[in-house]
């Protein structure tokens, strides 16, 4: 579990997102490790939403808590590297659709 084979051949990359999706679930296969990246996106949005509205230092502070809860979970629980280093707009993309999946109540928590 969490070992999934990446089934592009050698240099070829998913082009598409609704091709990589499929895979992007496969590299969360812990439910702790979805349960971080949930928290991390909605506390990137809050980041995004006090940037605009009370000071632009929380943009900066939007990739950190992004990414901190994500590669905890996938080095922690996962053990697996990031699809963020290989695919880095469709793992963004990815990230942002499970977490409206799974608040919108078509993911399990």
């Amino acid at each position: 579990m969490g070992q999934h084979v990446d089934h592009t051949t050698a240099g070829e990359r998913y082009r598409r997102f609704a091709d990589f999706y499929p895979f992007y679930l496969s590299e969360h296969q812990s439910r702790t490790s979805r349960r971080l990246h949930v928290v991390g996106t909605g506390l990137v949005i809050i980041s995004l939403v006090l940037g605009f509205s009370i000071s632009p230092w929380f943009f900066a502070v939007a990739p950190l808590v992004g990414y901190g809860f994500a590669w905890i979970g996938h080095f922690v629980f996962e053990k697996n590297r990031p699809a963020t280093f290989r695919y880095p707009l469709f793992s963004l993309m990815g990230d942002f659709r499970l977490f409206f999946e799974t608040v919108g109540g078509r993911r399990p928590w």
